[in-house]
């Protein structure tokens, strides 16, 4: 009787297999329609990609969780996409970084990723056309802001089009198991900084040294038997290392926020960010006039970050990210009242916001 009992729900997945086979090739041949009808028009749409992501993630009835269907539904898009155009998207580099993570969940594995060496080759890319976009990080929860990021943006002619939260897991790997006669640990200064508790109390005699990116510090570790480094486990696996210990980030809910840059950013998908960065005037109370407008359109800021304005000295930008897309009755008047009492004001993108 249990032979039988489970021949038919064996059945039941193929028919369900066959069936999902039947519509994913049917959602590709409509895909390829909508390509053609474009005639020429850009592939990528971030705002309907958002939407299409965010119902089904809303309508999901379980038992996958709503990040499963979403990576399960990129995926399939990144393909569907694929068939009419290659999608080049440049991260920093080399292969095996969390930046590459971020391409992968955000355009599929169908995009074409370009590794570059460092943030400022990133905004080239696509600056020149090499790339069609880029993926960089622009801040984490524990660490805050990428300073080179912000300051890249500001003179860029691109902008910001979508967004990408993705969860920090960094990994101690090295060419065997276990935490014996380690000397010296590698790591990117972010992951150092993410991990410093854990390494405190239970390395701490081991030098820390910091390298251009964490695949580095893989590449190092793998030669170097009384070293470690930090990553992730893509990375371990590109390079041959084994995890020794897992989720060694002192916060738990360790997250990177990053950008993907284009040439042009997206159109309203329902649920909003704006970004921009503006310049205040040198009087009193000037940075409260700046965000006044916002208040008074009742849009909500969620970051508030100031940078060093290049080339002057004790000038300062601030830059706000707020809810709500800049063709927006409400945020078109903010803008413009901001625009009257701003030194300097720059709409770095408006964009979907990135599912939590």
């Amino acid at each position: 009787m249990m032979d039988d009992a489970l021949k038919a729900l064996r059945a039941r997945i193929d028919g369900i297999d066959d069936a999902i086979l039947q519509l994913v090739s049917e959602r590709a041949g409509i895909a390829q329609q909508v390509g053609h009808t474009k005639k020429g028009e850009k592939i990528y749409r971030p705002e309907r990609e958002a939407q299409i992501v965010r119902r089904l993630r809303e309508n999901n009835p379980g038992p996958l969780s709503g990040e499963v269907i979403e990576r399960l539904i990129r995926e399939i898009i990144s393909s569907c996409r694929a068939l009419e155009q290659a999608t080049r998207v440049a991260y920093l580099g080399p292969a095996g970084t969390f930046s590459q993570q971020a391409v992968h969940k955000h355009f599929g594995h169908e995009a074409e990723a370009l590794a570059e060496a460092d943030i400022d080759a990133c905004f080239h890319a696509v600056e020149t056309g090499r790339a069609d976009f880029a993926v960089v990080p622009v801040e984490n929860s524990t660490e805050g802001a990428i300073a080179r990021t912000l300051d890249l943006i500001v003179s860029s002619p691109l902008k910001i089009c979508s967004e990408v939260m993705l969860p920090i897991h960094q990994m101690l790997m090295r060419k065997h198991a276990d935490l014996e006669g380690i000397a010296r640990i590698y790591g990117h200064a972010q992951s150092l900084a993410q991990c410093q508790l854990w390494l405190n109390r239970h390395l701490p005699g081991a030098e820390r040294i910091s390298v251009v990116s964490n695949s580095d510090g893989a590449v190092r570790a793998a030669a170097d038997p009384d070293a470690v480094t930090l990553g992730s486990v893509a990375a371990a696996e590109l390079y041959g290392l084994t995890v020794v210990e897992a989720r060694i980030e002192d916060e738990l809910s360790n997250t990177t926020r990053f950008l993907v840059l284009g040439k042009t950013d997206a159109a309203p998908s329902g649920r909003d960010k704006t970004s921009l960065v503006m310049g205040a005037r040198n009087q009193p109370g000037a940075i409260v006039k700046l965000l006044q407008p916002l208040a008074d359109a009742g849009i909500s800021m969620s970051k508030l970050e100031s940078r060093p304005a290049r080339g002057s000295n004790w000038e300062y930008l601030f830059f706000v990210v707020c809810n709500g897309h800049r063709e927006d009755p409400e945020m078109i008047a903010a803008l413009a009242e901001i625009e009257t009492r701003a030194a300097f004001l720059k709409v770095l993108g408006s964009y979907p916001a990135a599912s939590a």
